[in-house]
């Protein structure tokens, strides 16, 4: 049920968002998909590990406020989970032998800068870098609360960057890293303890769970037709 009401709320905030980028609308609009990977930092695996990468895929709808700025939405999701047999971080993690696997579902609003305005037909620039940041709410399913009772549904903070390249003028490709910083130490369901004890059940509830989103995405362009104006006006 948690999950549910918390999956109602993304949708709200993305369409809000949305609507909020429609206003916001210069000269195109754009809607695309990507398919990718989740991947996770936390109590069970310190740095960024290609070995606990599970998939993921996001669609998402941008409306380009200038040459160099634009604003999407997206919803993004995919599996996320870490096991202490695979990669054991320490011999207690080992003896702790800790896992999950969970379900992970994304809304987020992000603001994009471009380096270059790679949209100049004089230019003709094929290819940008570019950086995004914004706010994201995520939920996840599939997790049994052994460690007290919390919410399916928090918030995050998205930031990466990553490159795009125009296959033609309507389509362009996209490669993106992604972090997204949460506010919440339960995504491995590992938390506060104590190491002295040797209990083999601590986590370091100082440090939060972040996760990543990597993957390529394809766009699609709308180009505006601008409305006839009257001449004697």
């Amino acid at each position: 049920m948690r999950l549910t009401r918390g999956i109602a709320a993304i949708g709200l905030i993305v369409l809000f968002a949305e609507a909020h980028a429609q206003q916001m609308l210069g000269q195109r609009s754009e809607i695309g998909f990507g398919v990718g990977t989740f991947n996770y930092t936390g109590d069970l695996v310190r740095t960024y590990n290609l070995a606990f990468s599970k998939p993921a895929a996001t669609v998402f709808y941008r409306s380009n406020i200038s040459s160099v700025i634009s604003f999407r939405t997206a919803i993004t999701g995919g599996k996320i989970g870490a096991s202490d047999t695979r990669k054991p971080i320490d011999p207690f993690a080992t003896t702790r032998a800790a896992s999950f696997n969970l379900f992970l579902l994304e809304g987020s609003g992000t603001f994009e800068y471009h380096f270059l305005n790679w949209r100049d037909d004089k230019r003709r620039l094929r290819f940008t870098p570019y950086l995004f940041a914004g706010a994201a709410l995520f939920g996840i399913s599939g997790v049994q609360q052994k460690n007290g009772e919390y919410s399916n549904i928090q918030m995050a903070i998205p930031f990466g960057g990553g490159m795009k390249y125009v296959l033609n003028p309507k389509y362009y490709l996209a490669f993106e890293f992604g972090m997204r910083k949460t506010f919440f130490d339960y995504l491995d369901n590992i938390s506060d303890g104590d190491p002295q004890y040797k209990n083999y059940q601590y986590g370091n509830v100082f440090d939060y769970d972040n996760y990543f989103f990597a993957g390529f995405t394809l766009t699609y362009t709308f180009y505006d037709i601008p409305c006839p104006s009257s001449p004697y006006r």
